[in-house]
């Protein structure tokens, strides 16, 4: 690169955030990562191979002043932003007739209206044929799946958006994609993975690759939608997920 890219990770202080944060830097990229845990930001950049690389900034992204604030935090501190990842936000959902009003609008606010916000602060910051966002959707944005109602709501509205935002910023140059991962390993899902029957059968059962999917795995489809190497792909949404998605697959039934 002849001059290192500069993103925006939300959500890095853990899991998927910190892996695609850790990717950007071995790939000479400057990066501000945001989080509401200032503890998982500091380990993010101890993992590090250039501590240097990462600001780190502690926020609540659904605060009315974190878009601005993290925006203006990431220009003061490397003179312009690339990439925005819009990774932030909370699972393990209900079935509609469980969810109140009051977590429905919970998952509103922290997987949707602060995406959108973070997006539209960036958006005047984008350069054409250098910015990109990629936001953070899921496979149960794409497909129906039992009990998870508001969540797949929430991620179906980021597919829809994601490929909105291409619609309109397409001809000023700047791509806008989506990854949906599958059932991704982390500290967060770990013990249902483990200890859940019902979320092994619907969840881990269906993928008919040998492993569950990493925060790495989703990092480098990230970095991949960022770089130049996809400079003509824009309004994608990619699914990170072992084929869980796109084929009629039981481990149990193929054992048989």
């Amino acid at each position: 690169m002849t001059s290192p890219y500069i993103a925006l990770v939300t959500g890095a202080g853990s899991g998927i955030g910190r892996a695609t944060t850790l990717r950007f830097v071995r790939a000479g990229a400057r990066v501000l990562a945001v989080d509401l845990n200032p503890d998982g930001l500091a380990e993010t950049a101890a993992f590090a191979e250039d501590p240097g690389a990462i600001e780190t900034f502690t926020a609540d992204v659904t605060a009315e002043d974190a878009p601005a604030s993290a925006i203006g935090r990431a220009v003061a501190r490397f003179g312009r932003l690339d990439w925005l990842v819009n990774n932030a936000g909370i699972g393990a959902a209900k079935a509609a007739h469980l969810t109140s009003d009051a977590e429905w609008d919970r998952y509103v606010d922290v997987n949707l209206r602060q995406l959108f916000r973070f997006s539209r602060e960036a958006l005047p910051h984008l350069q054409a044929g250098r910015g990109a966002i990629v936001n953070i959707a899921s496979v149960f944005g794409l497909f129906g799946h039992p009990g998870v109602a508001p969540y797949a709501a929430t991620k179906a509205a980021v597919v829809g958006l994601t490929r909105q935002m291409a619609a309109d910023y397409g001809p000023k140059g700047i791509r806008v994609n989506a990854v949906a991962p599958g059932v991704i390993e982390t500290a967060l899902t770990r013990g249902r993975i483990v200890g859940d029957p019902r979320f092994q059968a619907l969840n881990i059962d269906p993928i008919p690759f040998p492993r569950l999917g990493r925060p790495e795995d989703v990092a480098n489809a990230v970095y991949f939608l960022v770089s130049e190497e996809a400079s003509y792909v824009s309004g994608h949404v990619l699914a990170v997920d072992g084929g869980w998605s796109v084929t009629n697959y039981s481990r149990r039934g193929a054992a048989l």
